[in-house]
């Protein structure tokens, strides 16, 4: 055996040592005197650790690319969508599905909802669109402005969402759809700073940057409200099914709800890439030219694609208003479009589960580390990294046919 796995492996462990140190090894701490110096040794030997053993197996060759080892995990890539599913369900039953956890899961499906839903954009048709939280504004600011001044129900709320932020895709479609590349991202970034500055400058609409409070509470499907003592006329949801009062149980309602709600979309997108728009959405993102030769009229069909596609951000904006209670345009900042953005892209375009793995590991790691708040958007960066480094095309890559012909 050559040593010069070893070697090459010590040699990137020493760096991570060297750049580590300062950043996770020490930090400044208050102390009756003054400030004083705390060391972190464990989580830098983790971190450390994790390099040496990481770039050791690499360099061993034991991580190959996607070569024979591909033909061996299709299964197990069959069984994981299930898998997953099946614990998503289970989730609020389990011991640690806590008020914090659940909070964190909640969190979690609404950015797959938003990654699935910018995958019909960006995955199926090839366009990418840097404004996709306009959408998500316009579905939050329709659910708040309809239930606080005219005492709509989130389940009214949700369709009109829905058809707005479909409304404006269709709106920004018409002019920016001849674009292609950079041009069109630019565009339609600029379309989701518009919607932000257009929320936080019209004041007698959306209040300015105070926002708008008081977002009605999603009810037991109009049956039932979730509070101890509902209002004359109304029913408790533990009274209606005769069970002790909880406070988590609107949290569990909730988290069902955008659970529900991103199986729909996925559903919706697994089904429609396989009707004719769908496959013409793919003959567009794989060569544009060679697909308006074909007959395809590519403006209808991006058209198609942008409202299908913002008609989803609008429900996950519907959704996340009324989770909140709240809705402000700190909220929808191009930030957000990024992180969506890269999860549809370090996913996989395209890739439906891709995008699950990639918010898990883009969403959920940082909440991991919130306790360690100075370094959790170091473990944002560093997974993104890591991603990029191993995975350039995304962790779930390969890209096949919606339709293949035997």
């Amino acid at each position: 055996m050559t040593l010069r796995p070893l070697a090459d492996a010590a040699i990137a462990a020493l760096i991570a040592a060297v750049l580590g140190a300062p950043l996770i090894g020490f930090h400044l701490i208050d102390q009756a005197g003054g400030e004083g110096l705390d060391t972190r040794w464990p989580i830098l030997g983790l971190g450390v650790g994790s390099v040496f053993f990481g770039r050791l197996i690499r360099s061993m060759g034991k991580v190959p690319n996607m070569g024979p080892l591909a033909r061996h995990l299709r299964p197990a890539g069959r069984v994981l969508p299930w898998a997953l599913i099946a614990f998503a369900v289970i989730l609020p039953a389990l011991p640690f599905a806590g008020r914090g956890v659940l909070d964190a899961a909640i969190m979690i499906l609404t950015y797959v909802m938003l990654g699935w839903g910018l995958n019909i954009v960006t995955g199926l048709a090839g366009l990418l669109d840097l404004g996709y939280v306009a959408f998500f504004a316009i579905g939050a600011y329709v659910t708040a402005i309809l239930g606080v001044d005219f005492g709509l129900s989130f389940w009214a709320c949700l369709p009109l969402a829905a058809l707005a932020a479909a409304a404006a895709g269709i709106v920004l479609g018409f002019p920016v759809l001849r674009l292609r590349g950079d041009y069109f991202a630019i565009v339609t970034m600029g379309f989701g700073e518009i919607i932000r500055i257009a929320a936080n400058n019209w004041r007698s609409l959306t209040n300015g940057s105070q926002g708008i409070s008081g977002v009605p509470r999603p009810s037991f499907f109009g049956l039932a409200d979730f509070t101890a003592s509902p209002a004359p006329g109304h029913t408790a949801f533990n009274t209606l099914f005769g069970i002790p009062y909880a406070t988590t149980q609107r949290i569990v309602f909730l988290y069902y709800v955008i659970l529900v709600l991103a199986l729909a979309v996925n559903l919706f997108s697994l089904r429609i890439r396989r009707l004719p728009i769908g496959r013409a959405w793919e003959a567009l993102r794989e060569d544009e030219v060679a697909a308006q030769a074909l007959g395809i009229d590519r403006r209808r069909v991006k058209l198609a694609a942008f409202a299908i596609a913002a008609a989803w951000g609008g429900i996950a904006g519907a959704f996340f208003a009324t989770r909140q209670g709240f809705v402000s345009p700190e909220s929808f900042g191009f930030q957000e479009s990024v992180i969506v953005t890269a999860i549809v892209v370090l996913g996989g375009l395209g890739s439906q589960l891709g995008i699950v793995l990639a918010t898990l590991v883009l969403i959920g790691l940082p909440e991991l580390f919130r306790e360690f708040s100075d370094y959790r958007m170091l473990a944002f960066g560093l997974c993104m990294m890591l991603i990029m480094r191993f995975r350039p095309q995304g962790l779930i890559a390969h890209r096949r046919p919606s339709v293949v012909l035997e």
